[in-house]
C-alpha cells in the first residue's frame, strides 16, 4: 500500500527523524495530557511607543522590547530550591545563537527577578525556561547552543499547540456554560462554535438529550480540535465550517494563525523532543500557554521535580516576524446575506480566523459605517463564538440619516498592526413596499399548507411575521433569500376567508399588513362542450358546484345542477337566447366562481347536433287471450304492444347506417337504444322508421311518457315526446247475476272502472289490490271503460260478449 505524503506530513518528517534518532524508546509512548496547573509568567511587550500585554501579541517583530516577570514565591538565600528566569532568542535551526542572546534574572530578588529584553536583529523565536538554581543557566545555554534546530521546532510546536489549546479551551467553556444555564440551546449554539473556532463537532451528539449533549460533545477532548497530521490526511486535518481549501493552506505558516491544529501530532514530537535534552542532572518539561491579559498561565503535562533530574519548564513565546506583519484573513460566512442595521445585538457573522474568538489578539474593533454625506462613524464590536460573529453591542444602530443600504467595514488591530476585516452591505428598514410574489392569489386554498414569497425593501430587517385571521394569530417562521422571504401559511384548517400577514421590521414601529383571501378548492375545468345552434352548453370537471356563471362573448349562460360523471362534474349551463356561433370557431369562455375567482376555458364550437321530427306513429297489439284491452287514439301503447314511428331529417341532418334512436322514460330510468338493422331502418337520407316494443325493451317495471333522440357520431338530439307506456291487465271475463263481476289478474294497473265514457258511477280500484276479481258496473252496449294507473288521462274500453 502507497501512502500519499501531505503538505502536513512533509514538515514533521525531519523533526520525526531526529527524535527517532535520540529517543527511540519514547517514539511509541502517548504523551500525559496537558492538565496539571504550572507558576505563572507576567509579560508585557512594547512596539514604538505602544505597550500591549501579552495576550494581545501574536508575533514579536525585531526591536520589540519584551518584559517578563515569574510569579513565584520570593525566598530567603538559603532556601533549598529557586527558579531563575532564563531567555534565550534563537535565530535558524542550524545557527547556534550567540551567548549574549541569553538572560537570567533571579526571581526570588525583588530587584532582578524580571528580564527586560529587546528583540534584537536576526532573532526568529524567544524561549523562555523555568531553572533551577543549580548550574541550570550554562546546561540550558550549551543545550540550546548544541541542537538549536530540535528548540526552533520546539518553540514553534509550543506556540501552535497553546493556539490551538486556546480554540479548545474557548469550545468547551462555551459548552460547559450552556450546560449549566441553558442546555436546551447546546444543539443550534455548537454548531456555530464548531464553524468559529475551528472545531470538529461529532454531529451525533445532537441527536441525544439535551442533558447528555454537553458531556458526549466534550469527550476525547484532544480529538476535537486536533487531528493527527502525522497520519490523517490533510482534509481530516482540517477541521470547522466548510472553507476554501487553497485560502486555509496559505495562511499556514509554521507557527500560523491556527487555521488548523496539528495538535496531537505536536504533543507527541515535544515528547521526543525534549526526551532527547534528559540527563542525569536535568528533564525539560513542556508548558503550554493560556494567555489573559499580562499573564501566561503555563499548563505542564508532567509534575515538576526538584530532585535529580531536576526538571527544566519550557515556554514558547509569539514567533518573532519579518518584513510586513500578517494578518488574518477575515472573510464574511454568508457572503450574500445582506445584514439589517437596525437589528438589535447586530451580528457581524465572519469565518477564516478562529483566534479572533479563542485569543485577543484581535483588539479595538470596531464596525466603521459610511454615512451618505461621506462622514465615517465607528461603532465598537465584540466577538462572538457563539453567535458566529462580531456582535454589535448595542440596542440596533442609529439609522436617522443612513441610506436605505449603507456600506460598513469591521476594523481593529492585529497585535500592534492594524487591519480590515469584510465589508458588510447594511439595511436600513424603511415601511411599506412589502407585496406577495411568485404566488397566484387564487392559489391560496384551504385544506392545506400553501407557500408564499414576500418582497420587500429591507428583507434583513424582518423581526417577525404574524399570520391573523378570525381564529386569532399565528406566528411564523421564514427564511430570507436576496430581497424575498419565504414562508408557508398553514391553511390545512382553515376556513374560507380574509386573512392578514403582519410583517414587523426591526425599527419600525407599525407591521406591514397585507390582506389575503383564503378560499375553498376550486377543482379544476376538463373543459366545455358547446354545440353550434344551441342555447346551452356543458362544463366538465370537478367542484363544478362553485361556478356562479359563465360568458362567451357576452353571451350570459346559467348554471343548472351538477350531475356526476365518472370521476367529474358535469354541469349544464344555458343562455336566455341560442348564440349565433358556427361550427368550428375557437372561442373562449370566461368562467366565474362563488367567491369571485375567475377562469378562462378555451373551446371549439362543436357541429350541431343531429335533429329530427316526428312524422307519424301506429301501434300494432298483440291478441289477447280474454278480453281485449283497447287503448283510445295513439297518445298511448300498451306495454305488450309494438310501436313503429317514422321521422324526418331537419336542418343539416342526413340520416346515416350508423345512426341509431334512443327511447326512454320521461322521468328517468332505463333507455334502449335502436340501431339500424335492429329497429331503425333508414328510407333514405331524409327518412328514418322505428319500430320497437317498449315494454319489453325498457323491462317489466317501465311505464309513464316516453320520448326519443336521434344519435349520430356519439352526439345525441334533444329528446322529443314519443307517446305514454301503460301497462294492462290480463282479463278473463264478466260475468252478471245479481252484481258484475270483473276477473282477471294485475287487476291492481285498474285505477277505475265504469259503464261510461263519462265515468259517472265508477268504480276505484283500491291501491295494491291483490284480488282475482271485483264488482264492476253492469256493462252497457256491451262495453267496459277503464282508466289506467299508470296514466289516469287515458282511457281504455273493453268489449264484454252479453
Amino acid at each position: 500500500m502507497t501512502t500519499r505524503l501531505t503538505p502536513m506530513m512533509l514538515r514533521f518528517l525531519p523533526l520525526c527523524a531526529l527524535a527517532a534518532a535520540l529517543a527511540p524508546t519514547a517514539a511509541n509512548a502517548d504523551p500525559a495530557p496537558f492538565d496539571l496547573t504550572g507558576p505563572n509568567l507576567r509579560v508585557g511587550v512594547t512596539h514604538g511607543t505602544t505597550t500591549l500585554p501579552i495576550a494581545q501579541v501574536p508575533r514579536l517583530a525585531t526591536g520589540d522590547r519584551v518584559t517578563i516577570a515569574a510569579d513565584l514565591p520570593t525566598g530567603k538565600k538559603d532556601d533549598a530550591e529557586r527558579y531563575l528566569l532564563v531567555a534565550g532568542f534563537l535565530r535558524g535551526a542550524t545557527e547556534p545563537p550567540p551567548k549574549s542572546w541569553f538572560f537570567k534574572a533571579e526571581t526570588w530578588k525583588t530587584k532582578k527577578a524580571a528580564l527586560n529584553l529587546k528583540v534584537p536583529d536576526g532573532a526568529r523565536q524567544l524561549v523562555v525556561f523555568l531553572v533551577p538554581d543549580s548550574g541550570g543557566f550554562d546546561t540550558v545555554v550549551a543545550a540550546v547552543r548544541k541542537q538549536p534546530g530540535a528548540f526552533v521546532r520546539a518553540v514553534q510546536d509550543l506556540d501552535q499547540a497553546s493556539l490551538d489549546r486556546a480554540r479548545l479551551d474557548a469550545f468547551l467553556d462555551s459548552i460547559h456554560a450552556l450546560e449549566r444555564t441553558r442546555p436546551e440551546r447546546i444543539e443550534a449554539v455548537s454548531p456555530l462554535l464548531s464553524r468559529s473556532l475551528s472545531i470538529k463537532l461529532k454531529a451525533e451528539c445532537l441527536d441525544l438529550a439535551a442533558d447528555l449533549q454537553a458531556s458526549c460533545l466534550t469527550q476525547s477532548r484532544d480529538s476535537l480540535v486536533l487531528a493527527d497530521g502525522q497520519s490523517s490526511t490533510l482534509a481530516d486535518t482540517l477541521v470547522g465550517a466548510p472553507t476554501d481549501l487553497a485560502l486555509q493552506l496559505s495562511a499556514t505558516p509554521a507557527g500560523g494563525l491556527g487555521y488548523y491544529s496539528p495538535y496531537i501530532g505536536v504533543v507527541r514530537d515535544l515528547a521526543k523532543i525534549f526526551g532527547a535534552f534528559q540527563s542525569t542532572q536535568f528533564r525539560y518539561i513542556p508548558a503550554l500557554a493560556r494567555l489573559h491579559d499580562d499573564r501566561m498561565a503555563l499548563l505542564l503535562n508532567a509534575a515538576p521535580s526538584f530532585a535529580s533530574p531536576k526538571s527544566v519548564m519550557v515556554v514558547a513565546m509569539p514567533v518573532i516576524e519579518t518584513g510586513t506583519p500578517q494578518t488574518p484573513t477575515l472573510r464574511r460566512a454568508e457572503a450574500d446575506r445582506l445584514v439589517c442595521a437596525a437589528k438589535p445585538d447586530l451580528v457581524l457573522p465572519v469565518e477564516g480566523a478562529p483566534l479572533i474568538y479563542a485569543t485577543k489578539f484581535a483588539h479595538d474593533m470596531s464596525l466603521r459605517v459610511t454615512t451618505p454625506q461621506g462622514g465615517v462613524v465607528e461603532l465598537p464590536v465584540q466577538a462572538d463564538a457563539e453567535r458566529g460573529g462580531y456582535v454589535l453591542d448595542q440596542v440596533g444602530m442609529r439609522t436617522a440619516g443612513l441610506s436605505s443600504v449603507t456600506d460598513a467595514k469591521l476594523h481593529g488591530r492585529w497585535g500592534f498592526t492594524p487591519f480590515d476585516g469584510p465589508q458588510f452591505r447594511l439595511q436600513v428598514p424603511r415601511a411599506g413596499g412589502w407585496t406577495m410574489v411568485d404566488t397566484d392569489p387564487e392559489n391560496l386554498v384551504v385544506g392545506r399548507d400553501n407557500p408564499v414569497a414576500l418582497a420587500g425593501p429591507t428583507p434583513s430587517c424582518v423581526e417577525a411575521v404574524t399570520l391573523t385571521s378570525a381564529a386569532g394569530d399565528v406566528p411564523l417562521a421564514w427564511t430570507t433569500t436576496g430581497d424575498r422571504i419565504g414562508l408557508t401559511l398553514p391553511l390545512a384548517k382553515t376556513a374560507p376567508g380574509k386573512l392578514t400577514l403582519l410583517v414587523k421590521q426591526y425599527g419600525v414601529e407599525a407591521p406591514e399588513k397585507i390582506a389575503l383571501t383564503a378560499l375553498a378548492e376550486a377543482g379544476r375545468i376538463d373543459g366545455l362542450t358547446l354545440y353550434a345552434g344551441d342555447p346551452a352548453g356543458t362544463l366538465a370537471g370537478t367542484r363544478l358546484d362553485l361556478v356562479a356563471s359563465m360568458t362567451v362573448d357576452g353571451v350570459a349562460f346559467k348554471p343548472g345542477e351538477v350531475v356526476r360523471a365518472d370521476k367529474g362534474d358535469l354541469l349544464g349551463l344555458t343562455a336566455d337566447t341560442a348564440p349565433t356561433f358556427t361550427a368550428g370557431q375557437a372561442k373562449s369562455a370566461l368562467v366565474t366562481l362563488t367567491d369571485g375567482r375567475k377562469r378562462s376555458v378555451k373551446f371549439t364550437v362543436a357541429a350541431a347536433r343531429p335533429k329530427a321530427t316526428l312524422i307519424a306513429k301506429s301501434v300494432v297489439a298483440p291478441p289477447s287471450p280474454g278480453l281485449p284491452v283497447v287503448l283510445a287514439g295513439d297518445t298511448a301503447i300498451a306495454q305488450d304492444a309494438r310501436l313503429t314511428f317514422s321521422l324526418r331529417a331537419e336542418g343539416v341532418t342526413r340520416f346515416a347506417a350508423g345512426d341509431s334512436v334512443e327511447i326512454g322514460a320521461v322521468g328517468g330510468g332505463a333507455t334502449t337504444s335502436v340501431a339500424s338493422g335492429r329497429g331503425l331502418t333508414v328510407q333514405d337520407e331524409r327518412i328514418a322508421v322505428v319500430s320497437v316494443e317498449p315494454g319489453n325493451a325498457l323491462g317489466v317495471s317501465a311505464h309513464g311518457p316516453l320520448r326519443w333522440r336521434l344519435v349520430q357520431d356519439g352526439v345525441a338530439g334533444d329528446w322529443v315526446p314519443l307517446t305514454s307506456l301503460v301497462r294492462v291487465p290480463a282479463l278473463a271475463g264478466v260475468t252478471c247475476k245479481d252484481v258484475c263481476t270483473l276477473a282477471g289478474s294485475d287487476l291492481f294497473l285498474i285505477d277505475s272502472v265504469a259503464a261510461n265514457a263519462g265515468f259517472a258511477d265508477a268504480v276505484r280500484v283500491p291501491e295494491g289490490f291483490t284480488g282475482a276479481s271485483l264488482t264492476v258496473p253492469k256493462p252497457v252496449g256491451g262495453a267496459l271503460f277503464l282508466k289506467l294507473r299508470d296514466d289516469p288521462a287515458v282511457v281504455a274500453t273493453v268489449a264484454v260478449k252479453p
